[in-house]
């Protein structure tokens, strides 16, 4: 059985490692990686898959920065020659980028079916591409491998979930064969300050970069926080270094650091007394790892997160932030919801048990002709 990875950004490295580690544990399956190119810059892609120990990618399709359109385009125009050269016999997308869009449309022009990594996940917020793009492949892909049983629901409620199976979540897997590789970086014991509690802040979406009057209010709240309650720092995406700049925004109480790897995120999510991100991957990083947390946007696909205080939804109101900065350390208990660890071994056997079924469209019935 062939399976091809599609991935481009960040998340679906961390994803990917999860997936490469399970399956070299498994016989009777070959894997090849195509690589968008969606993240260009080497600290957002070449270095999760030398610190993962990923293999090279068979392909980088060299894609880099443009709008959605222009992306997803190209990703199409480059995507659809490689996958008729290899013929998987799975298309494995992952998450909600414009990766997993142009894979998704990729495949099923083509007829390949497709398994969605992360299926069932929903913010109820189409303002946001990444919702988008999660409802197109979970509507174009043969098999929905769901993270948790809230996504399983979102699906049954849609009325596809007798394509969906539950398998848990590769983040969780990668989190626990990473755990100790990151302690051993040395971002913590490079800095003075990360001896004493510390908030970590992340901030990278469009939506609050691209306007500066949320980015002001983002960066208000975190100074004051930063004043009033605990230190803050804030490792800065390149958007969020541009943005900054063009706004003229300036805080003087943040810490600001270079972009950081997956490894040394980790670490720091792990040592940190609170997390504040716009990002649903560390928001989920954070409950792993048992860090209240506080999302800078107006809704959340990781529902599960908010029991029990250990998520707060706040948007970018800085008098929200610090309310819930000030409540944070009383969240908990955690629970479970994000399987044991073994998602990836999961993943496989639902692929071959769907492969050996025979029910979905293969690549013998592929048509190249035009619609």
């Amino acid at each position: 059985m062939l399976a091809v990875s599609i991935v481009g950004a960040r998340p679906q490295f961390v994803k990917l490692a999860a997936m490469c580690r399970a399956i070299e544990a498994h016989r009777g399956v070959t894997h090849r990686i195509i690589h968008t190119g969606q993240h260009y810059d080497a600290v957002m892609s070449e270095v999760f898959f030398r610190d993962l120990e990923i293999p090279l990618p068979d392909c980088n399709l060299g894609i880099g920065q443009g709008s959605h359109g222009e992306q997803t385009g190209n990703m199409l125009r480059r995507l659809d020659p490689v996958l008729l050269e290899l013929r998987p016999d799975w298309v494995l997308l992952y998450g909600d980028t414009n990766s997993t869009l142009a894979g998704a449309l990729s495949a099923a022009k083509l007829r390949f079916p497709i398994a969605h990594v992360e299926a069932g996940l929903r913010s109820f917020n189409r303002s946001m591409p990444e919702e988008i793009n999660r409802i197109v492949a979970d509507q174009l892909s043969d098999l929905l491998l769901c993270p948790t049983e809230t996504a399983l629901g979102h699906l049954r409620a849609e009325g596809i979930a007798e394509r969906a199976v539950l398998t848990g979540d590769l983040m969780y897997d990668a989190a626990l064969c990473y755990a100790r590789k990151a302690e051993a970086t040395n971002v913590l014991s490079r800095h003075q300050w990360a001896t004493q509690p510390f908030a970590l802040a992340t901030i990278h979406r469009a939506e609050n970069t691209d306007d500066p009057s949320r980015l002001e209010a983002l960066m208000s709240g975190l100074d004051r926080i930063a004043a009033e309650l605990i230190p803050v720092v804030l490792p800065l995406h390149p958007r969020t270094r541009k943005a900054m700049a063009a706004a003229g925004c300036q805080p003087s109480r943040i810490r600001l650091l270079e972009p950081v790897t997956y490894l040394e995120m980790l670490a720091l999510e792990h040592r940190a007394h609170l997390i504040l991100t716009d990002s649903g991957g560390v928001q989920k990083e954070a409950y792993f790892l048992k860090t209240p947390c506080i999302t800078l946007r107006h809704e959340t696909e990781w529902s599960e997160t908010l029991a029990n205080g250990c998520n707060f939804v706040v948007g970018t109101d800085p008098g929200r932030m610090f309310e819930a900065a000030q409540r944070a350390p009383a969240a908990g208990p955690w629970t479970l919801h994000y399987g044991t660890g073994n998602a990836g071994s999961r993943i496989l056997a639902a692929l071959e048990a769907a492969h050996e079924d025979g029910s979905l469209c293969m690549p013998d019935r592929i048509a190249c002709s035009g619609a």
